[in-house]
């Protein structure tokens, strides 16, 4: 589940018009944003099967930043944060919710390898990463839905806001090809610099956002 999270960061324009896209980005990617930062530190870590192409990675350690209860943590610092900053609860309270729905859409594609608790003892998983086609068509309806919801929230108010929000999808579109095509890193730490990239497509968000207003 890649592409589908940065979906309801695009839908959750909706419920939260003020708040920019990029910020909504890092809610809904906060799991995997900070997950590389730990495998860099061996806080957290993951193995590479290049045996299994169907799934490459045996996700061996990471309740800090996958599991239920650390999400919900991770959510509420987010929620609190914000309100602090602005004082708004209903914007507070759809960051949180952004932040949770990460593991949320995780344990519809991930095998049982989801901690529910920091102790990283009971872990749940749908497994919907055995039906490739199946996953791509839920993770595509996901995305496509957010996108419309964002088109229908706002309006470019300048060009880059209009041809910046395509290159967005497009890369985002491509980042979700590379990801299924391209061959895996060779160790934890071998991904955890590569997943730094993400921060682009967050910094993208701020900016498209820039050039486009609330309808």
């Amino acid at each position: 589940m890649v592409i589908g999270h940065f979906g309801v960061g695009f839908g959750a324009k909706k419920f939260a018009p003020r708040i920019s896209l990029g910020t909504l980005f890092i809610a809904v990617q906060w799991a995997d944003l900070l997950w590389p930062v730990l495998l860099l530190f061996d806080v957290e870590h993951v193995e590479v099967q290049k045996a299994n192409p169907k799934i490459p990675l045996n996700f061996t350690y990471y309740p800090i930043t996958h599991s239920l209860l650390m999400g919900i943590f991770w959510g509420f610092c987010f929620g609190l944060l914000y309100w602090l900053a602005k004082k708004n609860v209903r914007n507070a309270i759809v960051l949180g919710v952004c932040v949770v729905s990460h593991w949320v859409l995780d344990l519809i594609v991930h095998r049982p390898d989801l901690p529910l608790f920091p102790d990283d003892s009971d872990k749940v998983g749908f497994g919907l990463w055995n039906y490739p086609l199946l996953a791509i068509l839920i993770e595509a309806a996901i995305f496509i839905t957010g996108l419309v919801l964002y088109l229908k929230t706002t309006r470019a108010k300048k060009k880059s806001g209009d041809w910046g929000l395509w290159l967005l999808v497009v890369l985002l579109v491509l980042n979700q090809v590379a990801g299924a095509v391209s061959p895996m890193p060779s160790s934890g730490h071998a991904i955890g610099w590569a997943a730094q990239y993400q921060w682009i497509f967050v910094l993208l968000g701020y900016w498209v956002d820039r050039g486009r207003e609330v309808r």
